[in-house]
């Protein structure tokens, strides 16, 4: 069985979509999921679907001490889904081609250092933009510029707030994550 484990920072709707889509799979079982933020929903939603967790601090994703335990399960995947930090290079230099974010516009537009959240579906709204989109990408050694794996898109005209651009985003990530996800791990 192909292993994925998950980084998250927030509420987990995507990491418990993809939990639950790999429980009725054979190609893949999510492992353990990772956190930065101990009082994360992420971590009580994972825990009550039978999956271990780990929080970490920034001492521990940057002097390997993460990065230890992500050898000791030996992932296939590792999923970014809502984690805001920096993914740390000893990392990706370990799991080449076997890390992946989600992010929620159509890169190249609204990436980058800061761009998450509310903060890209702000800017969507500011800009008049008529459709936005998720990009399921690799993740390198800058934020938000490796190679694309998947994009889709949904119209926001008429959108009025970024909250209602943010549900229609997330409807979008909950359809299409975990099936990029199954795909790479059938590839």
């Amino acid at each position: 069985m192909r292993k994925i484990v998950i980084f998250a920072s927030g509420s987990g709707s995507n990491a418990e979509k993809i939990i639950l889509h790999f429980k009725n799979s054979n190609s893949g079982v999510v492992s353990a999921v990772f956190s930065n933020k101990p009082d994360a929903k992420v971590l009580e939603k994972s825990q009550n679907l039978g999956i271990s967790t780990v929080v970490f601090d920034k001492n521990a994703l940057s002097d390997g001490t993460v990065l230890t335990k992500i050898k000791t399960i030996d992932p296939d995947l590792i999923v970014l889904a809502g984690f805001l930090w920096k993914f740390p290079e000893s990392i990706i230099e370990q799991y080449p081609g076997k890390i992946i974010n989600i992010h929620p516009a159509l890169l190249p537009k609204y990436g980058g250092k800061g761009m998450y959240g509310m903060n890209v579906h702000r800017a969507i709204l500011e800009n008049g933009e008529k459709e936005t989109g998720i990009t399921i990408h690799y993740v390198n050694e800058q934020y938000d510029e490796g190679g694309i794996l998947f994009q889709a898109t949904v119209s926001v005209e008429g959108c009025t707030t970024p909250e209602a651009i943010a549900a229609k985003v997330q409807e979008l990530e909950h359809e299409h994550f975990s099936i990029v996800i199954e795909n790479l791990l059938k590839a």
